[in-house]
């Protein structure tokens, strides 16, 4: 894996990253749980694909749920294995978080989406 790969180097497939969000999260607010129900929900079909969300393919484009700790872990174990053996969301222990260039922050605001507390529009994919 490249270290700190630039968002267009993700985007190539040839890092061995994929492009993720980061979710910080207060558990008095909002539990891990209810964040990988959430997570799982907007993931709809492509939950049962291998590296490809929506339209966009590549390994990139895997999904998963990373966690913190073993009480993380085996939340999101029990989740993932509600959806069956076909359900292709990984689940991996957390490593390093890359953050991606400036230009691609906010990037459903940029799109004229919303990314405010509570909506519960989907997301739609633009570039």
């Amino acid at each position: 894996e490249k270290k700190n790969p630039t968002y267009k180097e993700v985007c190539s497939g040839t890092t061995g990253h994929t492009e993720a969000i980061q979710v910080v999260f207060d558990p008095s607010v909002v539990s891990f749980e209810k964040l990988v129900h959430i997570a799982m929900d907007r993931l709809d079909d492509s939950k049962y694909m291998l590296n490809q969300v929506g339209n966009d393919r590549g390994t990139q484009y895997r999904h998963g749920i990373y966690y913190h700790t073993s009480e993380q872990r085996e939340i999101a174990r029990e989740i993932l294995n509600a959806f069956g053996e076909h359900c292709k969301t990984e689940l991996e222990q957390a490593t390093l978080f890359y953050d991606g260039e400036d230009y691609h922050q906010q990037y459903l605001l940029k799109g004229g989406q919303s990314g405010k507390k509570g909506d519960d529009t989907n997301i739609r994919c633009y570039g």
